[in-house]
């Protein structure tokens, strides 16, 4: 089998994670919860979902001259990423994400951005090679948008399919959403980026159809237990959701990133490819923590065998 070759230009953040009973309102204080500290961050979440499914991964980020950076890069090197494109910043500190999970597996989160928001176009102009050379490149949104923008000219150049998360949720113009090959927002996002109100199937669908007009080749909403909507020009296709129980949703919507891009750069259709992608996000609300909870190709094939829609 085909190893797929990714590259996943973003965010590298140090989580660190408390579960409790309730997430607490402002001036309350919620004791008697569990700590985790683990590698977080968009960008690298969904470098390490790929990696651990089999694929080949270049990560293409900006981390500080510190413990938390000094860590990261020693942590994706064992998880077999090429970190070669990960750039140490001396002004700006590593990312930290400070996260909250209470027992349902909701989650509040706080991000100081730090060293992935110093991360330059021409910084990612060192990995070009890599971006030509990619079945899949992926972006997310917390590294600056002129990084995003040139990375999606990078790609398209290439010829190489895009895999854009626009999360968090920021204006996205016309010019870059005509170099996106799969926009994959949440409910949330897509109803941020096209000014409809997504509740359910129908909304969702002309939340993507609208963006599809901006120049989107294909739109993946993924609606957590619901499922997740293809939306393409001719149709929309509903993927159901895998039933499962659970811990914390922080990673899921990397998990899915990962494994619909590595589904992809095998060469599969997209409706097996949100399938798969479907699974990976399924298993990565069952454990805590971000990276911590991505599965390796043969969890993924063990985890299949117990589950279903």
């Amino acid at each position: 089998m085909k190893t797929p070759r990714i590259v996943v230009v973003g965010s590298v953040n140090a989580d660190m994670v408390v579960k409790s009973q309730r997430i607490p309102v402002p001036g309350e204080t919620v004791t008697g919860g569990q700590f985790v500290m683990a590698a977080g961050g968009k960008g690298a979440n969904q470098a390490v979902a790929a990696a651990r499914l089999g694929a080949q991964v270049t990560l293409v980020a900006k981390v500080g001259q510190d413990m938390f950076g000094n860590q990261a890069i020693e942590n994706y090197q064992k998880e077999g990423i090429n970190t070669e494109c990960i750039v140490r910043d001396e002004q700006n500190a590593t990312g930290v994400a400070l996260i909250m999970v209470d027992e349902r597996g909701e989650n509040l989160i706080s991000v100081a951005s730090g060293a992935n928001h110093a991360l330059k176009p021409q910084e990612v102009e060192r990995a070009a090679k890599h971006i030509r050379a990619a079945d899949v490149v992926m972006l997310q949104l917390e590294i600056p948008m002129d990084v995003v923008q040139y990375t999606a000219e990078l790609a398209a150049e290439a010829g190489v399919p895009l895999v854009l998360n626009p999360a968090p949720a920021a204006p996205l113009d016309d010019d870059l959403l005509r170099r996106v090959t799969y926009l994959t927002p949440n409910e949330s996002e897509a109803g941020r980026l096209s000014n409809i109100n997504v509740q359910d199937e129908a909304s969702a669908t002309a939340a993507a159809r609208k963006l599809l007009q901006s120049g989107v080749q294909h739109v993946i909403v993924t609606m957590g237990a619901k499922g997740s909507l293809i939306v393409g020009a001719r149709q929309a296709t509903m993927i159901p959701a895998f039933r499962v129980e659970a811990r914390d949703t922080t990673a899921a919507g990397d998990a899915f990133c990962g494994g619909l891009a590595c589904a992809i750069a095998r060469g599969e259709d997209l409706e097996a490819a949100v399938r798969e992608a479907s699974l990976v996000a399924a298993f990565s609300v069952t454990r805590l923590g971000a990276q911590p909870s991505l599965p390796f190709a043969a969890e993924l094939r063990r985890f299949a065998e117990t589950v279903s829609t």
